[in-house]
């Protein structure tokens, strides 16, 4: 750098390039690496300083988004204790956060040459009693194949573990192939990356010159490649610099010159005037090299970062996929997907066989059970009340109850042993609070806890929990009274102001059709009291479809027809409902359900450590001076028969039990809560995963209801076939109906008086009373009611203007049965018509 230095390619480690960015920084001279590849080398910190290889983060995005492919949770890392391994674990641990993955344990090995064998076996030794199978290895070459080696002879490289290794082994299996044997054994199935370089002519034309070269006795590995392009990366930028007019000068930097007393010379250090006008050309490379396009986007990241996914096997490599910021991974190189959209969904993941260490295809579960000797403590509710569910035996260890039984027979499906023992929580003398059981297992007390655990909000942000084995929820429960049949059991269908209405629209129909039908029909016409009688009569015979006067005018018949379709839904509805209510045996209570206590003041009894308490507190706003606890069934009985309690609110399956014994009190109204029962584990543990499949087998076999059965089927009462209160039927289920009605009949009056009033206007004076000098508005309105009250008499058919006809021109047609009725009869001999027989 004494020797005025425009650009430098390298370090090789990260630790150098920290020291040596800040001297870039101060004379301007672009500092490129191709190994140095820290995350943490920002360019907002280093302007100076240009990685012309993909960074780290994008080689642990891509073992991070292995590791969720293939579903597991958790890793172990192991990694050189130096700069660009430590930022490197950094890195991945926060992919793996994204995921909802984690790193359990993190091993730190003495840096680069330092690292001796008893070191990696210390840590190997404390990795092999812990529980996480997967393994990610990120160092140098020699601290990796020395893992390798001790992990080989303590039986680490066998069925059951993932051994994940950074770009470090990609290098080896490329530099130096064939493998010696005992380093090909030693990392039999282990997966590893390898910056991808696309196939190009460009590329094969210069390996078969590098081959020549070193006449095939070194290796070569892409980062080769990028070293290559690294050096024509400079090039280009300090041709265009010169072709733009641009000079190679210097300048002395004068807070150098001041500096003595050390034996570095940095007096003769100058700062590259040219320096920041080569750093942009060489950040505008938009070239195509033998790593593929090399070009950097905004934050100074080459475009498009990809790697092979490499599985080692025998004494070489396989090619299982590959990766790409892209896209994900892939079974397809990624210049090939560049063209379409980015799709990183998991149904777009794909990744070819592995050949797993121990020779498995099958994909590794991932975790063991750790191998420390110690149990899993499973933590038990110490129940006082509804024992069905998980009883402690007195006097001894035995535990059993539905859950419990639950418990065992899901455990007996699972792939793997369980150790475990249960560990009683609570005094024994009341229940134990459920959210302080759970969260045991947060604060590390309990590995797990089986029993009657609801599976609710509060409760899923500190654990986890298995698929439900029993559905559950809140329900109401009060005491009721059977309701007997009497002597008006048939008015209990309708509401008495639904009574009321239908009677009223009887009496309006009935009025609308007698208006509509007087002047025309003459069974509408008659004596006034005749005339009330014909409407009361028509109205209510309707009911029956019964009515015997027929209606001849078309608003008429509208109005009928309507009213007659309100009639028979009517009529359906008032059949279905006394129905029910004398052939169901019926529950009455005050409370019909959670709204009713909601809405009112009385006391609502709740089971001692259930989160009902809480929830009807927080979520239903209810006062803690309205809530009574009770502990057990008979407290619950005493308190609902004494009326200290309005009702009591619990979970279904507590509730199925209590009404087994207790047939005075019912279930109000539905649940109005939909949840579970399952079983707690440490967040992110795959206990949870493997337990839920083994109580799908349970419900998917029959086991389940089996075990429902043995424990939860008692003898039920006979209350529990009868229903609660039968909702009577009132107005709001047929004021859509009744509306209908109301403007069929409106609009047909406004009909009628229109043309009443129309046919009214049009009559000659002479017709109308005037006899006085001024008609008052009384008389007028007098006379028009008295001419909507004549009889209209029918116009006279074709058939009777015919015969009438005829009969001017002296002939006499009988064309009527001689056995007509004598109404007939009569009024043709009124008329002056005489019959003739031929």
């Amino acid at each position: 750098m004494e020797t005025d230095t425009v650009a430098i390619i390298g370090p090789q480690s990260s630790e150098m390039a920290h020291v040596l960015s800040n001297l870039a920084n101060e004379l301007q001279v672009p500092l490129l690496s191709f190994t140095a590849l820290d995350p943490s080398l920002s360019p907002l910190q280093y302007p100076f300083f240009v990685q012309t290889a993909p960074n780290d983060e994008f080689q642990m995005t891509a073992i991070a988004e292995m590791v969720s492919y293939f579903s597991w949770s958790e890793v172990i890392a192991i990694f050189s204790d130096d700069d660009q391994s430590r930022n490197g674990i950094i890195t991945l641990g926060d992919k793996l956060a994204e995921r909802r993955c984690r790193i359990s344990y993190k091993a730190a090995l003495p840096p680069g040459p330092t690292a001796k064998r008893v070191d990696v076996l210390r840590e190997l030794d404390k990795i092999q009693m812990m529980e996480s199978r997967i393994i990610v290895l990120h160092s140098f070459s020699r601290t990796g194949l020395l893992v390798f080696e001790a992990a080989k002879s303590l039986g680490m490289m066998g069925k059951g573990y993932v051994w994940i290794a950074s770009t470090w082994l990609s290098t080896v299996l490329d530099s130096f192939s064939p493998l010696k044997p005992e380093i090909a054994n030693s990392i039999q199935g282990a997966l590893t990356l390898r910056p991808h370089t696309p196939d190009s002519k460009r590329k094969r034309n210069f390996m078969s010159r590098w081959n020549q070269l070193s006449n095939c006795s070194i290796g070569f590995n892409p980062y080769g490649l990028y070293a290559y392009d690294t050096v024509w990366m400079i090039a280009r930028a300090l041709r265009l610099l010169l072709d733009q007019g641009g000079k190679i000068s210097f300048s002395n930097d004068s807070r150098l010159d001041g500096i003595s007393g050390s034996t570095l010379n940095l007096s003769a250090l100058n700062a590259f005037d040219g320096g920041k006008l080569l750093l942009s050309k060489i950040l505008e490379t938009n070239m195509t090299g033998l790593t593929g396009n090399v070009q950097f986007n905004q934050d100074r990241s080459l475009i498009n970062p990809s790697y092979d996914i490499v599985n080692a096997v025998g004494n070489g490599q396989r090619l299982v996929g590959y990766w790409s910021n892209h896209t994900g991974l892939s079974i397809v190189p990624p210049e090939t997907l560049y063209s379409e959209k980015p799709n990183r969904s998991s149904s777009n993941q794909h990744l070819d066989k592995v050949v797993w260490p121990g020779g498995e295809t099958a994909r590794p579960r991932g975790w063991v059970f750790p191998n420390n000797g110690r149990e899993l403590r499973i933590g038990i509710p110490r129940r006082v009340s509804y024992r069905d569910f998980v009883l402690l035996v007195n006097g001894t260890d035995k535990v059993q109850g539905y859950c419990i039984d639950v418990f065992l027979a899901a455990i007996k499906l699972l792939p793997y042993a369980f150790p475990y023992r249960f560990i009683p929580f609570g005094d024994g003398h009341k229940n134990p609070s459920y959210y302080e059981l759970v969260n045991k297992i947060k604060s590390g007390v309990f590995d797990g806890v089986v029993g009657d655990i609801a599976i609710v909000t509060n409760r899923t942000r500190i654990v986890d929990f298995s698929l439900p084995y029993i559905e559950s929820g809140l329900v109401v429960v009060a005491p009721v009274k059977k309701i007997s049949s009497s002597a008006w059991s048939f008015a209990r269908p309708f509401t008495p102001l639904m009574w009321a209405v239908t009677a009223a629209f009887f009496l309006i129909v009935g009025s609308v059709v007698w208006i509509l039908e007087h002047r025309r029909n003459d069974e509408f016409r008659g004596p006034p009291k005749q005339q009330f009688i014909t409407i009361l009569w028509f109205s209510f015979s309707t009911m029956f479809f019964s009515h015997r006067e027929n209606t001849v005018s078309t608003l008429g018949r509208l109005v009928l027809i309507i009213w007659l379709f309100v009639v028979l839904i009517i009529n359906s509805s008032y059949t279905a409902s006394l129905t029910s209510f004398l052939t169901v045996q019926q529950l009455s209570s005050p409370i019909k359900g959670i709204d009713t206590l909601i809405g009112s003041n009385e006391r609502i009894g709740f089971q001692v450590g259930s989160f009902a308490e809480g929830y009807l507190m927080e979520e239903l706003n209810i006062p803690k001076s309205r809530l009574v606890p009770l502990g057990s069934p008979e407290e619950y009985a005493l308190a609902l028969e004494r009326r200290n309690v309005a009702a009591v609110i619990d979970e279904r399956p507590y509730v199925d039990l209590f009404l087994s014994e207790h047939c005075e009190f019912s279930v109000r109204g539905q649940e109005f809560t939909k949840s579970g029962w399952g079983f707690a584990f440490p967040r992110d543990s795959p206990l949870a995963i493997d337990m839920s499949t083994a109580i799908l087998s349970l419900s998917e076999n029959g086991e389940l209801q089996k075990i429902h059965d043995r424990w939860l089927s008692k003898s039920a009462c006979s209350s529990e076939n009868s229903e609660d209160d039968i909702e009577q039927l009132d107005l709001k289920s047929f004021w859509g109906l009744f509306v209908i009605c109301g403007i069929a009949c409106m609009l047909a009056l406004l009909v009628y008086f229109w043309l009443m009033f129309r046919k009214f206007s049009r009559l000659p004076p002479e017709e109308l009373d005037t006899t006085s000098p001024s008609t008052s508005r009384s008389t007028r309105l007098q006379t028009f009611l008295s001419f909507v009250d004549e009889k209209v008499e029918k116009p006279k058919s074709s058939s009777k203007r015919k015969r009438e006809s005829m009969s001017r021109n002296g002939y006499h047609i009988n064309d009527e049965s001689p056995h007509r009725s004598g109404r007939m009869d009569r009024n043709m001999s009124q008329n002056g018509d005489c019959w003739l027989t031929q």
